[in-house]
């Protein structure tokens, strides 16, 4: 999976998405309720209520199954690219955090290919986002 995120204490989130005229994929706000998950693998040692400590509009792929992560990072590239003004005047007014991360399940030891070509970092560079791999392994 590979995903763009825009982060910041609090902006408008409807801004974001009819200035680069793309849908998110997930958004929140600042102060949002974190749903409790399904997943009876992950247990709340807590009943208190979390909520969202920053605002978030996020550009994913979802997990896809693949061999090389190139596939899932050039689209989220090819949706923001003709759009770099735009992310450098919302990243100005509303203070933003950009990042791209790279999440990496492997399974049965099958790694895929794992690198940036030239033109994602300068993408990166020019709209100073960070870029992170986050990498489980599934046995």
């Amino acid at each position: 999976m590979a995903y763009f995120s825009a982060t910041g204490d609090e902006f408008p989130l409807e801004v974001v998405t009819d200035t680069l005229a793309i849908e998110p994929t997930e958004s929140y706000k600042k102060g949002d309720i974190i749903e409790r998950t399904n997943n009876p693998n992950l247990v709340s040692t807590s009943n208190k209520i979390r909520r969202r400590k920053v605002t978030d509009w996020t550009l994913s792929t979802g997990y896809q199954e693949s061999y090389d992560i190139y596939d899932q990072l050039n689209p989220i590239l090819k949706s923001l690219e003709g759009k770099t003004k735009e992310l450098k005047q919302l990243k100005e007014k509303y203070s933003l955090e950009f990042l791209f991360m790279i999440v990496i399940k492997v399974e049965n030891e099958e790694t895929p290919a794992t690198y940036l070509r030239k033109h994602i970092i300068d993408f990166a560079s020019l709209i100073q986002a960070e870029i992170y791999f986050d990498l489980y392994i599934c046995s």
